[in-house]
């Protein structure tokens, strides 16, 4: 901390993730001096302790299990083994090549925003001025918070003898044993990840299911194939009652209606859920208010209950997805640059997890879309399509949930290899409001995974209009078009 002026700039944003990255470069190209401060390295938590790490070490499973896969195609080798301070490395390497290439630091430094890293956390001194251990103090009219969220701690007697899924990445070596506390899609992904380093996992659910907010049929499909590789799965597990040392390790006791268990493993990860990272910002000085949740309370125009103080990102608690921190950082800046007019656009917000296999979705799932629609759901298997078999992944299924009147969309649900990117395709043709019906009669290279896509929105079609019409109707407009 500096008793020295503050330097003044017209925005200050705080947090270098993705929202903050944005926010600071749509702000500077709007013509405004802009300062961006972050705690530790730039790229916040998507390029170091996010999707960027986690999905290096998701390729090195992946990796594993294709060499697994050798014989099955006349190709001699040996059982594989893992280096994981070798893996770390490359991790490593690839966050930093992430940094210097992939999240616009250039662009920023050619927009003249002023960057200081590895700051320290930084707080509010009063409304309009911020600052840090190791940065200059800095004042602003406008400030954009962008410093993301946290994992959430359980209030459970010996939780500082747990770890996060942060730790988990910056292991020495892969742990014999691992507990998995939260089946969401950061402990779903711990566990399939460390299951193939060769970790025995316990993946430990107090829901009814795992992926609670995901499609049950992707919920049940994802347990199934972790079940069968190995990944104890418990379910509905009651209460967490406490965490104690124990001769393996850590010794986690539940309580259920059967009583209480145990369980004991040489590490135990809790991943039950993402808070804002709030802690030390001193939020009251400026006037901001958080929710009952803890997120920082905004309006449609991203502003908090300081006028000119503007939030994106996690730190919201709105969409805890990269993408949705990119649009929240742009509307963010737009707004405190030119005033409070511009509100976030609905759009289809895709996600997925790098699991083995991978699940993704798009939409709502077909028991939310059932609520309020009359529905079509379609569903098409990967073991009935040629590429999955080829690549001997034959895991996993596609389905569409379409609305029966107006032919549209609704959801998407994809579990299987390539998941992710299939779900991207149909989050595309639902922002055109494309018709199932035009969906169907788009050529898919064959063969692809996205075939599955294809021949999903085909049965859709047909269920809405058995005559086969919908086909000869779309040609005959096509034709009369020019367009075919």
């Amino acid at each position: 901390m500096t008793s020295s002026p503050p330097l003044l700039s017209d925005v200050v944003v705080v947090g270098a993730g993705p929202a903050g990255v944005v926010a600071a470069l749509r702000s500077a190209r709007l013509g405004a001096s802009t300062a961006l401060i972050t705690r530790d390295q730039f790229g916040g938590m998507a390029a170091n302790d996010g999707p960027v790490p986690v999905r290096t070490l998701a390729q090195a499973a992946r990796l594993i299990r294709e060499a697994r896969q050798l014989p099955l195609y006349g190709i001699a080798g040996c059982e594989p083994s893992l280096d994981y301070p070798r893996l770390l490395a490359r991790v490593r390497e690839v966050t930093e090549d992430a940094r210097q290439h992939t999240l616009l630091r250039d662009d920023l430094e050619h927009a003249g925003v002023d960057i200081y890293e590895h700051a320290g956390t930084a707080r509010f001194v009063d409304a309009h001025t911020v600052e840090s251990d190791n940065a200059p103090r800095l004042r602003a009219g406008k400030i954009i918070i962008c410093t993301g969220g946290t994992s959430r701690p359980l209030p459970v007697p010996g939780f500082d003898l747990t770890a996060t899924h942060s730790d988990a990445w910056h292991l020495s070596s892969v742990p014999p044993s691992l507990l998995v506390i939260g089946a969401g899609a950061t402990g779903v992904q711990v566990a399939s990840i460390f299951n193939a380093f060769g970790s025995r996992v316990h993946l430990i659910e107090i829901a009814p299911r795992i992926l609670m907010t995901e499609d049950q049929e992707v919920s049940e499909a994802v347990r199934a194939a972790l079940a069968a590789s190995g990944v104890q799965v418990v379910e509905d597990a009651g209460t967490i009652d406490r965490f104690e040392r124990c001769a393996t390790g850590v010794r986690l006791s539940h309580s259920t209606r059967d009583g209480q268990h145990s369980l004991d493993a040489t590490l135990a990860v809790v991943a039950a859920g993402w808070v804002a990272a709030t802690a030390g910002l001193h939020l009251d000085r400026a006037g901001v208010q958080t929710d009952r949740r803890g997120y920082v309370q905004v309006d449609a125009h991203l502003r908090t209950t300081a006028p000119h103080v503007f939030a994106a990102g996690d730190i919201t608690g709105r969409a805890l997805v990269v993408h949705e921190a990119v649009r929240e950082g742009l509307v963010a800046a737009t707004n405190a640059v030119l005033g409070p007019t511009t509100v976030l656009p609905p759009q289809v917000s895709p996600i997925g997890s790098f699991t083995d296999p991978e699940y993704a979705s798009a939409g709502l799932t077909e028991a939310a879309a059932r609520e309020n629609h009359e529905v079509v759901a379609a569903t098409v298997r990967f073991d009935s399509l040629p590429r999955p078999i080829i690549d001997g992944r034959q895991t996993g299924f596609c389905k569409l949930v379409v609305d029966r009147k107006l032919h549209t969309i609704l959801g998407c649900h994809v579990v299987g290899e390539r998941a992710v990117e299939l779900a991207q395709l149909a989050a595309t043709a639902m922002a055109a409001t494309m018709p199932v019906q035009e969906l169907a009669l788009v050529p898919f290279s064959f063969p692809t995974y996205a075939n599955a896509l294809g021949r999903a929105a085909v049965l859709a079609a047909i269920e809405l209009d058995r005559t086969g019409m919908w086909a000869a109707d779309h040609l005959e407009t096509a034709v009369e078009s020019g367009v075919a």
